[in-house]
């Protein structure tokens, strides 16, 4: 086996791994977030803005993640981020204060938003020809990672003594993740590979990057949704606490070997409107079941909305692919993330607002059912072949031309 194909199968292993981590940090306090309160003497407020903090972490320290990138490397920001996700994991499973478990669930989630935002660019740096497959293998285990922290943080925390076991075996999970990142930043890699720094501004006057903002943020909006009320949803109509939560686990499921053909089938195709628009039809036709028969199909819409998930994975092979260069991805990724994920924060609180004024599901279901029409228009126009630096190019040509 040749240098070369080793240190790639390398970065291959560093990135699954990676992506593993993307989502405990978030989702594992959910299932044990009753004995967390309990523990801690946590009020519903302090709960609240605990279930916050993700999207708040995603849109404050993504943007941090291309300038640190230029700064120091690419591979130490992510052997760094993973660390403090590790850190903060661990540390706010032993605290006994509550302010420092949000402290460091903070720490964990920044970490956690570096990574996320690195990794297109990650991908675009070492497989350049691969964005596709490379993709699908990322966000197949994102999935995972996914699904694993949703369904296995209970049953750790009843076989080693707790909910602090629970949430802390997930440190466990990012140590191991670091390990071909500690080899990797002798071969440090610059997001520097043009002469022209892309700045955040930069892609604020562009059209594909408020765009792509837009199109993450509902998608994101959808997404933490349906994981944040979608058990009780099910449990109010019927289900067993168990029962709800292995149907929000089918939901995210869904996503595992989807995951692995969509971006790579996007990445084929120069237009990607097809695909874009047959997965993002899910959602309205899974949410209008949910409001006719939410009990006797409760499995057919959960598989429905977790198609329309999907779109998910397709949203990050489509910020390797409406950008150029390594530079312009995690400039693009770091945009499309930071606004995205503060537009995000909407669709739990509406749902929650909605619920409790109306005492039902009724118009917090309409409420996402609308959203997908924005969502649907600017997918068509961001799964075109437009690219990041030719509009920037365009735009700086316009003046001299004026």
């Amino acid at each position: 086996m040749t240098p070369s194909r080793r240190a790639s199968l390398l970065v291959l292993l560093g990135l699954v791994l990676l992506s593993l981590n993307l989502r405990p940090a978030a989702v594992s306090v959910g299932p044990v977030l009753a004995e967390v309160r309990d523990g801690l003497g946590m009020s519903g407020a302090t709960a609240g803005l605990l279930t916050s903090l993700p999207v708040l972490a995603f849109a404050l320290f993504g943007a941090l993640a291309p300038v640190a990138a230029r700064l120091l490397g690419v591979h130490r920001v992510t052997l760094l981020a993973l660390l403090l996700v590790a850190a903060g994991l661990l540390g706010r499973a032993l605290t006994h204060s509550q302010a420092l478990f949000l402290l460091l669930s903070m720490l964990a989630l920044a970490g956690m938003a570096m990574v996320n935002v690195l990794l297109p660019s990650l991908v675009k740096l070492h497989f350049p020809d691969k964005v596709g497959p490379v993709t699908a293998i990322y966000t197949t285990a994102l999935s995972i990672g996914l699904t694993g922290a949703l369904v296995l943080t209970v049953p750790i925390s009843h076989t080693f003594g707790g909910w602090r076991e629970g949430l802390g075996a997930w440190a466990f999970v990012a140590l191991v993740a670091a390990v071909p990142w500690l080899g990797l930043i002798a071969h440090d890699r610059s997001l520097e590979p043009t002469p022209r720094s892309i700045r955040f501004g930069d892609v604020a006057r562009t059209r594909i990057g408020p765009a792509m903002a837009l199109f993450f943020g509902l998608q994101s909006l959808q997404a933490y949704a349906v994981f944040g009320w979608f058990a009780q949803l099910w449990r109010e109509n019927g289900f067993s606490a168990t029962e709800a939560g292995a149907l929000v686990g089918l939901v995210a499921a869904v996503s595992i070997p989807l995951s692995l053909w969509a971006p790579a089938a996007v990445a084929r195709r120069d237009d990607q409107r097809r695909i874009l628009l047959a997965v993002m039809l899910c959602y309205p036709v899974g949410y209008g079941g949910l409001m006719l028969a939410p009990h006797a199909l409760a499995i057919v819409w959960a598989l429905l909305v977790g198609l329309g998930a999907v779109t998910f994975p397709i949203v990050l092979v489509l910020i390797g692919l409406r950008s150029r260069t390594p530079q312009g991805t995690a400039a693009l990724s770091g945009f499309t993330q930071s606004i995205g994920y503060l537009m995000a924060a909407i669709g739990p609180f509406g749902v929650g607002t909605l619920h409790d004024a109306t005492g039902g599901w009724t118009w917090p279901l309409v409420m996402l059912t609308a959203l997908t029409v924005p969502q649907i228009a600017i997918g068509l126009y961001v799964a075109r072949p437009v690219f990041l630096e030719d509009q920037l190019r365009a735009r700086d040509r316009a003046p001299q031309q004026a």
